[in-house]
């Protein structure tokens, strides 16, 4: 549900790689291999099937429960998980004439999608704070994963991420691919979203200033 993503996420943000992050690969942990392949796998998905660490929704997103449409969206996610898979059914069965025609666009459309889709998100969280480069001063291991931002729609700059959370940009140079805020500038071009918030330049380089 989206409200129980929001909190685990700011929690995250507030005990970033420290205890009490519910996704870190690193809190928690011991060094080598073993210990690092178990971070891994909690960073990744682990972390999902467990309840100690998970966010208070009352303390970590106060705003969204008091925020009527979100609570009902929030609600309703059995039913968009449904939906995401009977759609792609009905498409497939009007499209192919046939219930197997049907089963198959549930399987590839609805099934795969989620399945890929998981995947790359949860990716985040583990390879994120794993591999990849830095250049702002952040008290975490955040990482910017170039070859994840072309899958992730630029979720992947999550260095970048870290160090400036506010922004609707993750990549903040322009050959920083960034799908999902090409998408937040066409719609604040069309009026349809406004007060975009984005790092200036100078804010930028006083973090790399603190970093050297």
């Amino acid at each position: 549900p989206v409200i129980r993503w929001v909190s685990d996420h700011r929690k995250h943000h507030s005990f970033a790689d420290r205890e009490g992050d519910p996704h870190s690969p690193h809190a928690g942990f011991a060094p080598g291999i073993r210990g690092r392949l178990a971070g891994l796998w909690h960073a990744h998905v682990g972390w999902l099937f467990r309840n100690v660490g998970r966010a208070e929704w009352t303390k970590y997103a106060k705003d969204l429960l008091a925020d009527r449409g979100m609570v009902f969206i929030s609600r309703m996610f059995p039913l968009w998980v449904a939906v995401s898979l009977i759609a792609p059914f009905i498409a497939g069965w009007i499209w192919g004439g046939t219930f197997g025609a049907g089963l198959q666009a549930m399987f590839w459309g609805g099934l795969i999608r989620i399945f890929l889709l998981h995947h790359i998100t949860w990716s985040v969280n583990s390879v994120c704070h794993f591999v990849g480069s830095r250049r702002f001063r952040v008290k975490d291991e955040s990482r910017n994963v170039w070859w994840l931002s072309w899958i992730s729609f630029g979720e992947s700059w999550h260095h970048n991420h870290h160090a400036f959370p506010s922004s609707a940009f993750h990549g903040l140079k322009p050959w920083e691919l960034d799908i999902g805020g090409l998408v937040i500038r066409l719609l604040r071009r069309l009026g349809l979203v406004w007060k975009v918030n984005v790092p200036t330049a100078e804010m930028q380089q006083r973090r790399r200033e603190a970093l050297s």
